[in-house]
C-alpha cells in the first residue's frame, strides 16, 4: 500500500542563501511541501551559504541517524582585525597592520591549526553554558569562557592570498569534523600571527556524502517542489547495504529481526524490488531495526 509520507519522503539538500537562518529554510519548506514534517541537520549561520540537509515527511526520522561527521567549507579569512563574533557581523575589537605578515608565516601557522587540535568555540555558538545557549548569554553582556574541545581539521589550505592595504584576505578550503568552527580557525590564525583575524565569507560545500552537486536553491524548490534524494536513494547513499529476500523484508517490516551477518554499525536492508525496508543494527544474535523505513502498513 502506498502512502503519501513514503511517496513524498526524502532528503532535500538546500543551497542556503546568505541572510536567512536554518529555521527559516525549514519554515519555507513546510509551506512549499504543505507538511509540518520537515526538519534539518547541521545548522548553518545566517551569514553562511551552501549545503543544508533537510528531511521531508518520513525522512525526518533519518536526520538523527545520518553520520554527518565530516564537513567541507570554502571560506575567506581577513587578517588585521578581530571582532566580537569572530566574523564580519561583529564589532571590531582590535586591529593591527597585517601587511608585514609573510606568506610563509601564514602557511606555518595554518599547519599548527591542522590535524587533531583543541579548539575554543566562538562565543556566539549554540553551545550551552549552564543551560543557556552561549550566543544568548553574549547578548546579555555576561562574561564567561568556553572550554576547548577536540576537533579534527583534515585539510586547511590557502587557495589565494589577497593583500588589501593593512589587511590580508585569505581564500581557504577546510575539511573538518562535525563541531569544528571555521570562525574559530579564523580567530586563532589571527591570534597566532599577532594581527587578529575574522571570517568574512563562509560556504559549506559538503556534509557527509551530500554535496553542492545534490543541492537546490529554495527558489528552484518553490518552482518545482521535489526532494533531492527520495528516501530509498537517501539511505542507500548514507549507509552500508544488505540485500534481503521478500520473506526477510516482510519480517523486518513487521518489527521482527533478522539473523546477523557481521556488519558493524547501522546499515540499510533492501528488498528485491530495490526498496529500503529498514535501518538495522546487529547486537548479539539479532539484527534489529533502529528505524523501519517501510512498516508493513505502508508497503
Amino acid at each position: 500500500m502506498a502512502d503519501a509520507s513514503i511517496e513524498n519522503a526524502g532528503l532535500l539538500i538546500v543551497d542556503k542563501a546568505a541572510g536567512i537562518t536554518s529555521h527559516d529554510v525549514v519554515s519555507r519548506c513546510r509551506k512549499i511541501f504543505n507538511t509540518r514534517r520537515v526538519g534539518h541537520a547541521g545548522t548553518l549561520d545566517p551569514m553562511a551559504t551552501g549545503v543544508l540537509v533537510i528531511g521531508i515527511e518520513r525522512a525526518t526520522k533519518l536526520l538523527g541517524l545520518l553520520s554527518l561527521t565530516t564537513k567541507s567549507y570554502a571560506a575567506t579569512i581577513r587578517l588585521g582585525a578581530a571582532t566580537t563574533t569572530d566574523d564580519r557581523e561583529g564589532e571590531v575589537i582590535s586591529s593591527a597592520d597585517a601587511s608585514s605578515v609573510t606568506d610563509g608565516e601564514i602557511t606555518a601557522q595554518i599547519a599548527t591549526l591542522t590535524g587533531d587540535i583543541q579548539q575554543v568555540p566562538a562565543k556566539v555558538s549554540a553551545i550551552k553554558v549552564d543551560g543557556r545557549r552561549a550566543h544568548a548569554l553574549v547578548r546579555t553582556g555576561a562574561d564567561f569562557d568556553l572550554a576547548p574541545r577536540p576537533v579534527t581539521v583534515s585539510r586547511f589550505e590557502v587557495v589565494e592570498i589577497r593583500r588589501e592595504g593593512e589587511f590580508i584576505d585569505l581564500d581557504v578550503v577546510v575539511d573538518c569534523s562535525a563541531g569544528t568552527y571555521i570562525r574559530s580557525l579564523a580567530r586563532d590564525l589571527g591570534v597566532a600571527l599577532g594581527v587578529g583575524g575574522h571570517l568574512t565569507a563562509l560556504r559549506r560545500t559538503a556534509v557527509g556524502p551530500f554535496t553542492l552537486d545534490h543541492a537546490l536553491t529554495l527558489e528552484q524548490v518553490a518552482e518545482r517542489p521535489h526532494v533531492s534524494l527520495d528516501i530509498d536513494e537517501a539511505v542507500k547513499i548514507s549507509f552500508p547495504r544488505r540485500d534481503i529476500d521478500n520473506d526477510e523484508a516482510e519480517s523486518i517490516s513487521q518489527g521482527r529481526w533478522l539473523d546477523p551477518i557481521g556488519i558493524k554499525g547501522v546499515y540499510v536492508v533492501v528488498d528485491p524490488a530495490q526498496r529500503a525496508i529498514a535501518l538495522v543494527q546487529e547486537k548479539g544474535r539479532r539484527a534489529s531495526s533502529v528505524m523501519v523505513v517501510r512498516p508493513a502498513t505502508l508497503r
